[in-house]
């Protein structure tokens, strides 16, 4: 099996929605169900699963991409970096056209910034080195799928006695918010497509206090239309049963402790602080910070800057797109004012984004 045609058989597909119909029909509600991974998000667009599903079933997306929940006031602060002397700000290529309160990295590199794009933290290591007369800044956004790697950077760097390489943190961690979201009468969440890529890392175990605390049923998918359809079931079914568990769909990637080695690499770097969420706002104990060992390595501590008060568009709806509120179609600069060669908020920029998704597949 090569776990992609199998999970796209059209037949398989068809009889997990009948199975999911039926199922619905003995719930007597309408349930809701979010998915929390920006790849989640960009399959179920592009696979067209919302209309495989009965009425009394309703999937809304949630703050499952990084760059769409990093906040202005980090943006502003690259932006700051971008305009010192001597310095390389090195990036993934979703961060670049991501407005911040008055420029972006794009911006800033069309007048002479030197901002590169890089494809791992690795290489924005190689870069600092073959640039020891610059300081590198490496952009460290991402969930617990990412930050083990930006871990690992810092690590090499220290190994290979790098002292021009410095990361600007703002990693975040998953379970926390949904566990807030889960709190929004609102949205009224009846359970979640647990994200695959965070699950790979932090494992099954890190939604039990969602599911048996909270009452929360947690399903964790792979990316397959198949996947996707047997999660929904799975929640689904859970919901008109009365439980709340925590169930992996994913079993062929996912474990239940997760990856122990990436979490160690991790925990010996980073450690929990406060985080800033697009859309959400501050959440205790949500992020991830250099610890103290490493603190010369943290661009925040070695190198401060100065950056302008940041400030949202007035009109962009991305904060309540990412809680799940609305969905791109509401938003009034969806498709006008704001497209992908003209985005005016971040869930347009990244390939990700709920409203880069909605746009691409879902119009």
């Amino acid at each position: 099996m090569n776990y992609r045609d199998e999970y796209r058989d059209r037949e398989l597909v068809q009889g997990l929605a009948d199975r999911i119909g039926h199922l619905a029909d003995r719930a007597g509600r309408t349930m809701t169900f979010m998915e929390v991974c920006g790849t989640h998000t960009m399959a179920i667009y592009q696979y067209g699963i919302r209309s495989l599903l009965p009425p009394g079933v309703r999937l809304i997306s949630g703050p499952g991409c990084p760059v769409c929940v990093t906040p202005n006031e980090y943006i502003d602060r690259a932006v700051a970096y971008c305009r010192l002397p001597e310095t390389i700000v090195a990036t993934f290529g979703d961060m670049m056209r991501v407005p911040g309160s008055s420029s972006s990295l794009m911006a800033e590199r069309a007048q002479g910034a030197d901002v590169r794009i890089v494809y791992s933290s690795l290489d924005a290591v190689a870069l600092a080195m073959k640039n020891p007369g610059k300081r590198v800044i490496f952009l460290g956004i991402g969930f617990e799928t990412t930050a083990p790697t930006v871990a690992g950077s810092i690590l090499a760097a220290e190994e290979k006695k790098v002292g021009n390489y410095f990361v600007l943190a703002a990693h975040k961690t998953i379970p926390i918010p949904m566990q807030l979201l889960s709190a929004d009468p609102e949205t009224a969440i009846d359970g979640y497509l647990c994200p695959a890529h965070v699950s790979a890392i932090i494992g099954g175990a890190a939604y039990r206090s969602l599911a048996e605390g909270h009452g929360v049923p947690c399903v964790i998918t792979g990316f397959e239309p198949a996947d996707i359809m047997r999660g929904v079931e799975m929640l689904v079914r859970q919901v008109v049963e009365g439980e709340s568990l925590v169930e992996n769909e994913y079993s062929r990637v996912v474990q239940w402790d997760g990856n122990r080695k990436a979490r160690e690499v991790l925990e010996r770097v980073f450690v929990p602080c406060n985080a800033t969420w697009r859309g959400i706002g501050a959440i205790p104990g949500s992020g991830l910070a250099i610890n103290e060992r490493y603190a010369c390595y943290d661009a925040e501590r070695a190198l401060p800057v100065t950056a302008e008060e940041p400030r949202e568009h007035p009109g962009c709806r991305c904060g309540d797109i990412l809680r799940g509120k609305i969905t791109p179609f509401d938003c009034p600069l969806f498709a006008v004012a704001c497209t992908p060669e003209s985005p005016v908020g971040a869930c347009m920029v990244s390939s990700e984004g709920t409203c880069a998704a909605a746009f691409k597949y879902g119009r």
